[in-house]
């Protein structure tokens, strides 16, 4: 018995790692071309390793490269608009396998990917105390086809979907820290008017570190940042409330709040910076002598700030405006109030062959990479998180808050840009924290997060209580079994569609469930 259940305990959670790692590695070379936003982050990924900052290409360069012609960029700086974090990791797997191996563009992602599914394990068996809820959220995150295709391709998003995860589960691991140390200050200390400054949180430390690794991938991860910075202050008062601090709002404002920015931001604005070292460190780089310039530099009260910080001043400030002012019409643009219903899934890749061509031994022949989510899991999903923002305005749960500020950080900020040129894949960046509201319903239809039976939610008209069961019925087991039975075989049917695998052309349109995903 114990040998059982030993092997159930690690033996499930790696059968999720090898089903993860076996749906994303399989035929990743194919193709062997560079698929829709590679053509930007591969290339700039080997002259960044060569040069120390992203260089031009000769015109129609693509087929070249593809072809193994990977030295013929020049040393001229190009204007890019995302931090090179992301492009370093690419680099390293190009730098490791050969430039012209597509292994090696898609090394770093895939690894993340993979990585991925066991952290978000990690985060929920802490989330919710639950083994088997841990599983199930690894699992949904191996099957789902969004997650599967943002691992095959060399872009950016999935690092930021990894280390924002990280970034939350250094905020998740805080958050027992700090209400315990604050318990235990409280119980020595009889003046209670504003209660206690804690200093000492490593986990906000690691946070700050995860936020700052976000963030020097894309922007977008200043988000996180924030949002989770406002999120320890309103934990912060609440703890205090509940340990009869007097003065617990004011307090954590404007006593606890700035040694939690000092715990926090300088760690991912030094982050930031240390990504940028290849910049800073050559002078070839966009805008890098630009201060440089006659009548340039700043003049006034700003005038002593050196030539390089006012060359990446200015640096930034440029990118900040191509990105808000980015509005080129492309085909495959998705309107951020559509990503939840996963109207316009991004085409990666599609090439048509007719019978001969290209290996096609059908009348006509398909292959594909479109980052369709799995569509029973990804459905499902935002039911919950509909439902989950219902549940924390009437039973105030902070599992679900902790949920649904991830989605506040990776989705929200979006709705401010909807003349933008976006697209559904950006939504990488919060699918984890979908899949964990969906695993959150899930344990309550299994009666397996223990925390809402304790005897003093029973009591209390904000929240709703249920005997915890260790054993969950069989009935209500059986049935999430079948469901994620059914999200499996779907993985199954959609696989050659996010894999490139050439199929005959009528299969393919079999997997065009709305107009809009063509």
């Amino acid at each position: 018995m114990l040998a059982t259940s030993r092997w159930v305990r690690w033996g499930a959670p790696l059968l999720v790692v090898l089903l993860a790692a076996g749906l994303r590695l399989w035929n990743l070379g194919v193709p062997h071309a560079l698929v829709f936003d590679e053509t930007f982050y591969v290339k700039d990924a080997w002259t960044l390793f060569n040069n120390g900052y992203e260089s031009t290409w000769p015109a129609d360069a693509n087929p070249l490269f593809e072809a193994g012609q990977t030295d013929i960029f020049t040393t001229d700086p190009s204007f890019v608009v995302h931090p090179p974090l992301g492009k370093w990791l690419i680099a390293l797997g190009m730098n490791l396998l050969g430039p012209g191996n597509p292994w090696g563009w898609r090394l770093a992602t895939v690894v993340v990917g993979v990585l991925a599914v066991v952290l978000i394990m990690l985060v929920a068996r802490k989330l919710f105390q639950s083994r088997l809820l841990a599983v199930i959220a690894g699992f949904l995150l191996a099957i789902d086809g969004h997650a599967i295709v943002m691992s095959r391709v060399a872009l950016l998003d999935n690092f930021v979907m990894f280390f924002a995860l990280l970034g939350f589960g250094a905020i998740l691991m805080d958050r027992q820290w700090h209400a315990t140390r604050l318990a235990a200050r409280m119980a020595r200390v009889s003046d209670v008017g504003w209660g206690p400054t804690l200093w000492w949180r490593p986990w906000l430390l690691a946070a700050g570190l995860a936020f700052g690794l976000t963030s020097s991938v894309k922007w977008s991860g200043l988000y996180f940042l924030a949002a989770f910075g406002v999120y320890l202050v309103v934990v912060d008062a609440l703890a205090r409330r509940r340990n009869g601090v007097t003065f617990w709002a004011s307090a954590a404002i404007l006593k606890q709040a700035p040694a939690t920015f000092l715990l926090l931001v300088p760690v991912a604005v030094t982050t930031f910076f240390v990504s940028w070292t290849g910049w800073f460190v050559t002078r070839g780089g966009y805008y890098r002598e630009w201060a440089d310039g006659a009548g340039a530099a700043w003049t006034g009260p700003l005038a002593w700030v050196p030539h390089t910080l006012q060359s990446f001043w200015h640096y930034q400030a440029a990118a900040y405006t191509y990105h808000v002012g980015l509005a080129t019409p492309h085909p495959y643009q998705a309107n951020p109030v559509t990503w939840l219903f996963m109207i316009r899934p991004t085409s990666m890749y599609y090439r048509g062959s007719s019978q001969g061509e290209f290996g096609c031994q059908f009348q006509n022949c398909s292959e594909a990479i479109t980052s369709v989510g799995n569509p029973l899991i990804w459905w499902a999903a935002t039911a919950a998180l509909f439902y989950l923002v219902y549940r924390l305005a009437r039973y105030r749960e902070w599992r679900v808050g902790l949920i649904l500020m991830g989605m506040v950080a990776g989705y929200l900020p979006w709705l401010m840009y909807l003349n933008r040129t976006v697209f559904q894949f950006y939504t990488i960046a919060f699918e984890p924290y979908l899949l964990l509201g969906l695993v959150f319903v899930i344990g309550m239809f299994l009666k397996r997060i223990p925390e809402l039976s304790r005897p003093e939610h029973r009591h209390s008209a904000h929240s709703q209580v249920y005997e915890y069961d260790p054993q969950p019925r069989v009935g209500a087991l059986g049935a999430v079994i079948v469901g994620l039975g059914v999200a499996l075989l779907l993985t199954a049917f959609f696989f050659p569609e996010w894999t490139g695998m050439q199929t005959p052309f009528a299969f393919w349109q079999l997997h065009i469930w709305m107009p809009s995903w063509r």
